[in-house]
């Protein structure tokens, strides 16, 4: 992986493998730089394979993730948007390293900068990912309680790109969008409308209803919303790693049989 996953494309592929899953997709954050070799692990483990990504997008002054599936990797606007997307982690990394420095933490720019391969993607994973190495706390669970989140040490907000941008990026390039994980972002039901009405306005096709980022009450929740807005639905593990993931791959409940699932909308896409 190339943002904050812990294990290869051909080590993901084989868990993937091994858990049963059919079709799979690796959906680092603002970057497709993995996507080949992704594919290429997914064939020799007898996969099928569709392209992914997950655009960090600002919405109502809050991080918004939405994921594209089956756009084509090599198109030179995706490639672009993302590139831009990327530009503002850099500076972000150095002022969140200055505020946790003021609480005598020290060095955690460089020390997150161990854990990431590509300065530009750097995030509050990989500093997470150091205050652990480091002592500070014994897991990233604690890590997000105690930092790196809004109001407390280490939190610096990072305006993304636009709604409109990142669905535009997927829809263009031949894939479908679909918004990540929407039990996280702690909207009001009022936020949360805005959110999926503005979404399908711009082109938006799919929610994540299955996640591991997602209670099973939840589940219920975005199944409703699927059907409320007519998207599809998507399943995805939100799986980084083996120590700091809640779910494995290939673990989570199959969909609702009266929903779409979102790959159906691109089956000329799936390698």
């Amino acid at each position: 992986m190339v943002s904050d996953g812990t294990l290869t494309p051909e080590e993901l592929a084989s868990r993937a493998k091994a858990n049963g899953v059919e079709l799979w997709s690796l959906t680092d954050h603002d970057e497709i730089g993995g996507q080949r070799r992704a594919a290429q692990a997914a064939r020799a483990q007898g996969l099928k394979y569709i392209t992914g990504t997950e655009i960090s997008v600002t919405f109502a002054n809050t991080t918004v993730h939405i994921v594209g599936l089956g756009f084509d990797d090599e198109d030179p606007r995706m490639l672009q948007g993302l590139h831009d997307t990327r530009g503002g982690r850099g500076k972000r990394a150095m002022e969140m390293s200055d505020d946790l420095a003021r609480v005598g933490i020290h060095g955690a720019y460089e020390g997150a900068l161990k854990f990431v391969g590509n300065p530009e993607l750097i995030s509050r994973t990989h500093f997470a990912r150091h205050l652990v190495e480091s002592g500070v706390c014994k897991d990233t669970s604690e890590v997000f309680r105690k930092y790196l989140t809004e109001g407390k040490p280490g939190f610096v907000p990072h305006r993304w790109a636009t709604l409109r941008d990142a669905v535009t990026w997927i829809t263009q390039t031949g894939g479908v969008a679909v918004v990540a994980h929407p039990g996280r972002y702690n909207f009001t039901p009022n936020e949360e409308f805005a959110l999926f009405s503005e979404f399908k306005a711009h082109g938006g096709q799919g929610v994540e209803v299955v996640t591991g980022s997602h209670t099973p009450q939840e589940y219920l929740k975005y199944a409703d919303a699927a059907r409320e807005f007519s998207l599809a639905a998507s399943c995805g593990s939100d799986f980084h790693s083996p120590d700091e993931s809640r779910v494995d791959l290939g673990s989570l409940p199959r969909l609702p049989a009266d929903l779409t699932p979102v790959w159906e909308l691109v089956p000329d896409r799936i390698r």
